[in-house]
């Protein structure tokens, strides 16, 4: 065949295979959806069928008819345990959805507390996105033979075996695999949610052994908590999830699981993790109902659809439901996101309120402490024009003085925070990062309050983390930019600070290409 030819009919048959694998998978999606199922009724906290959460929850809530209750979890010990504990006292339901749960220490510790909670009838729903669980259908595949857990995946790929197939299938629906489920809650009982941006993983509770990443959560009672459960359900029962067992229909080991699991309990290495999550007195009282709660009738879980795995739903779902609030400063805008690319129109608008005399802060990773350099690269194209036009911008330091060192020994940090505040009472924590890939690509989720309280715990987060020892503050001065930090007078000219070789060039090469929608 003449090349003018072959080359259309080759074009022709590539469309046609990427056609073919997306109906495929769309049509065996929709085929091999799980049986519908929804959250479990809560119980009065008199009833017979009450369990301790009830009792706990029910009794504040009595007094704040159709409010949410709101405890910052910033400790990362805090954050653990009280997924553990209240893991520990759910006698009802436990629905768990995440981006990451890691096959580490502590993702194998709140594992064990999910099959003890199964153990004594508890209704577990564990949903993970397929991108980070793969190479873990063993273990799930064994979870998901427990009577009382059912494991599904979100836009997950047909063929589980890594090999020529897997990743033909992968390049075939590219644009498919590309979108990810990124959100992150922890319901228990129906009665507590966790909601925020950690995963389950070593790096985000402080038990690992090189860096870890700087975060928040927040802990919910009453009205958010069960908003978050109708959204659990609505990704539960969509077509871009698929039941653990459809996908891989060997039975797992799940004798074999629960002994691995209670090695682990004994291990040495568990132990003084466990004895400080014990021992740490603010989630006794948080878990015994003493701690201090902020209360308010304006907290909405907002939350992309998960049509848009599909790209069926607006891919700025998100940004349509937060935007506004943002552009309604009057008087300051302080903005926490590890992944930051703001765009032109995101640029726009911070300048905009900056023009008009809002103080806007914004702190994100520097080159030397951010785990994808590819994204620094897209966001520094940025900065010299959002600095000229009065934006603060601050860029973690990748070793910073904190109050103590890991527990494993690091005394390293990334940040992976992602929440904003607007003025002094309106604030956010959740999954979303300010960029092209939260915004159009990811689903995302996260609590949007009102709240002078815990607004001004989030702001002191900040305050603490743009500190000069901390972070680094960036200026300009004859059009070159200058970081400030290391608690001196000394500046950084042209160069980013502790940032190495590699880095750079990565960094300069993502600045060039046209990838900055896949950031």
């Amino acid at each position: 065949m003449p090349l003018p030819l072959l080359l259309p009919a080759i074009a022709a048959a590539v469309v046609l295979a990427l056609l073919l694998a997306v109906f495929s998978l769309g049509a065996f999606a929709r085929q091999a959806r799980g049986t519908p199922s929804s959250a479990l009724p809560v119980a009065d906290p008199a009833a017979s069928n009450a369990t301790p959460v009830d009792t706990l929850i029910g009794p504040m809530l009595a007094e704040h008819a159709g409010e949410t209750g709101m405890v910052l979890l910033d400790g990362d010990l805090e954050a653990f345990a009280v997924r553990a504990r209240s893991a520990r006292a759910a006698g009802r339901s436990l629905d768990l959805q995440y981006y990451i749960w890691a096959n580490d220490l502590t993702g194998r510790l709140l594992i064990s507390e999910v099959l003890d909670a199964a153990d004594r009838g508890v209704r577990v729903r564990l949903l993970l996105d397929d991108v980070n669980a793969q190479g873990q259908d063993r273990a799930l595949r064994a979870l998901d033979d427990h009577p009382n857990i059912a494991v599904r995946l979100f836009n997950p790929a047909r063929n589980r075996r890594r090999g020529l197939r897997r990743g033909l299938e992968l390049v075939l629906r590219i644009v498919r695999t590309t979108r990810r489920m990124h959100n992150k809650v922890w319901i228990a009982d129906g009665r507590i949610a966790v909601i925020g941006g950690r995963n389950i993983g070593d790096k985000y509770f402080d038990a690992a052994a090189t860096s870890t990443f700087r975060d928040l959560d927040v802990a919910a009672i009453g009205a958010a908590v069960e908003q978050a459960s109708a959204i659990f359900d609505r990704f539960w029962n969509s077509d871009a999830v698929v039941p653990m067992a459809v996908l891989h229909r060997r039975h797992g080991n799940l004798r074999g699981a629960r002994r691995g699991l209670a090695r682990l309990s004994k291990h040495g290495r568990s132990q003084p993790y466990l004895d400080r999550v014990a021992a740490d007195p603010s989630v006794q009282a948080l878990l015994s109902g003493h701690a201090p709660i902020h209360w308010t009738e304006t907290a909405t879980v907002v939350s992309d659809p998960p049509d848009k795995g599909f790209g069926q739903a607006s891919e700025s779902w998100m940004i349509q439901a937060i935007g506004p609030h943002l552009v309604s400063a009057s008087s300051s805008l302080e903005i926490i996101s590890p992944y930051f690319i703001p765009g032109v129109a995101g640029s726009a608008a911070l300048l905009d309120l900056a023009g008009r005399g809002v103080k806007v802060s914004i702190l994100t990773n520097s080159l030397a402490a951010t785990d994808v350099a590819a994204v620094h690269g897209a966001y520094a194209r940025y900065r010299k024009r959002l600095v000229a036009g009065g934006v603060q911008l601050f860029e973690l330091r990748p070793y910073k003085r904190r109050r103590r060192v890991g527990i494993f020994g690091t005394s390293s940090a990334s940040l992976h925070t992602k929440a904003f505040t607007v003025d002094d009472g309106l604030g956010f924590i959740g999954s979303m990062n300010f960029d092209p890939r939260s915004i159009r690509l990811n689903t995302e989720m996260g609590l949007l309050f009102q709240s002078l309280g815990l607004v001004r715990q989030i702001r002191a987060v900040f305050a603490t983390e743009t500190a000069p020892d901390r972070s680094y503050r960036l200026a300009l001065q004859d059009g070159r930019l200058l970081w400030h930090g290391g608690g001196t007078a000394a500046a950084v000219v042209n160069r980013e600070p502790m940032a190495g070789c590699l880095r750079r060039a990565i960094a300069a090469i993502a600045a060039l290409l046209p990838i900055e929608s896949q950031l």
